[in-house]
């Protein structure tokens, strides 16, 4: 008698299971046919003519130059891939440098920035840069680097030329050299 009701309960949840199942299953439509007549939560325009959003906050009646330089301290290979780049303020800019390990070793480094005239540092805004993190270049490896950056439309107008310098330094210095076995006895070599 206790197996009956217990088969009778076992199938009762077996069959709510499934409509649980079935019902969760049937609301991905039904909730996407929804969202699409109310105009929400729409991931694709339909209309292919439909222009990406330009960033209102571009100021398109400044062009400043960002000149890019580079210095290296230690061993590695490193520059620019161009010298400079026309900006408006407001606008996102990616520029890339490039490093080159030169070494049949691996070398750890860290870039650091600067920037000329001093009154430009605060409204340099680095989205990405190869600067925030040390980098590992392995023996003989080549590599180009992004930076993403805007410069603040708050930028002082008098400002129409950015210097944007990165001193890549080796961190560790140089492989020491190995050092000869020490053999016992004078006059051995």
């Amino acid at each position: 008698m206790m197996k009956d009701e217990n088969r009778k309960l076992l199938g009762k949840l077996v069959v709510i299971a499934v409509a649980m199942f079935g019902f969760g299953y049937a609301l991905i439509p039904v909730y996407k046919h929804i969202c699409e007549v109310l105009g929400i939560n729409v991931l694709t325009q339909k209309d292919g003519t439909v222009a990406p959003p330009e960033n209102t906050q571009v100021d398109r009646s400044r062009s400043i130059t960002v000149e890019l330089d580079s210095n290296v301290q230690g061993t590695l290979r490193f520059r620019p891939t161009t010298n400079s780049v026309t900006v408006h303020p407001g606008e996102m800019v990616t520029v890339v440098y490039e490093v080159v390990n030169s070494q049949g070793r691996v070398v750890n480094a860290q870039a650091v920035p600067s920037y000329a005239p001093q009154s430009a540092t605060p409204h340099f805004k680095k989205v990405e840069c190869f600067c925030f993190k040390q980098q590992t270049l392995q023996a003989h490896e080549a590599k180009q680097m992004p930076v993403m950056f805007y410069l603040d439309p708050k930028l002082p107008k008098e400002v129409k030329t950015i210097t944007l310098s990165y001193t890549f330094i080796e961190i560790g210095g140089l492989a020491q050299a190995p050092q000869p076995a020490a053999h016992g006895g004078a006059g051995q070599l």
